[in-house]
């Protein structure tokens, strides 16, 4: 899915007229795309002279932070570490299981 690194994006607003179905605004000086409304045709992507348009992929490692401090939060309720590891173990399953329905 498209995103807009807001350091890139110099709001020229090409990517706005671009877009198919118009799920491109400009609230304040770079462009946001909704991403409820995205189509994933990548035109944002195409025309963007800054290259600010990027792809999901390059999010990855930020997703795994953020998966990672969720657990860790989760983790500061159970106290015995056979609650931690029982935790950690769902975690897997879910994750395994958001991989898949991502696939």
């Amino acid at each position: 899915m498209p995103w807009v690194n807001e350091e890139m994006c110099v709001g020229c607003g090409l990517c706005l007229d671009e877009c198919p179905v118009e799920v491109i605004s400009m609230p304040g000086e770079t462009d946001v795309i909704d991403d409820e409304k995205c189509i994933r045709c990548g035109r944002c992507h195409d025309v963007c002279p800054e290259e600010a348009v990027r792809h999901d992929s390059e999010r990855i490692p930020q997703g795994i932070e953020a998966n990672l401090d969720w657990t860790r939060r989760l983790l500061e309720h159970f106290d015995s570490v056979k609650e931690k590891r029982e935790l950690i173990e769902r975690m897997k399953r879910y994750f395994a299981k958001e991989k898949k329905v991502a696939e």
